[in-house]
């Protein structure tokens, strides 16, 4: 595992229907050394959570049963007027990794995206480039949150965008 980081002062809120599936992430979120760590078994569970207990990072299934989804948590957290923070950093974790699920849950603001089944390194690494190189946030007419681009292209023209 690459770089080292403090895993124990972030409050980690884990959102799988799944039981097992939610033990197994919340073991290995204490292997690498979480220790707050809470578990949600819905979206709605999870939109009160945050309402009621600071959350720094969110890792959320895409099919969570019931009537609303991991994508539905998502928008809630961005868009909403009841978000308690439109810039927590989401991992999108599941089986739904056709290239139109990725994209769509890039779309809607998830910061990382971890396909099942994933790996602990897999993870680790997401975790840290949330933690250690945080994307920043863009605010248009059509989207709201992390900076989709990944790769640094260099331009072969003037650049006249404005600065911050």
């Amino acid at each position: 595992m690459p770089e080292k980081i403090d895993f124990s002062k972030i409050r980690f809120l884990v959102v799988e229907a799944n039981p097992l599936a939610a033990e197994l992430m919340v073991d290995i979120l204490a292997m690498v050394g979480a220790i707050s760590i809470r578990k949600a078994t819905d979206s709605d569970a999870a939109m009160r959570m945050m309402r009621d207990a600071d959350v720094d990072i969110v890792i959320t299934e895409w099919n969570l049963g019931g009537k609303s989804s991991g994508i539905d948590l998502v928008d809630f957290i961005r868009h909403s007027a009841q978000s308690p923070n439109r810039f927590l950093p989401v991992i999108m974790c599941t089986a739904n990794s056709e290239q139109e699920d990725v994209v769509e849950a890039r779309d809607k603001g998830v910061t990382e995206f971890l396909a099942k089944p994933f790996s602990v390194d897999g993870l680790y690494k997401r975790l840290v480039s949330i933690i250690a190189r945080p994307r920043s946030f863009i605010n248009s007419d059509t989207y709201f949150g992390p900076d989709r681009r990944r790769r640094q292209v260099p331009i072969s023209f003037p650049d006249r965008r404005q600065k911050d």
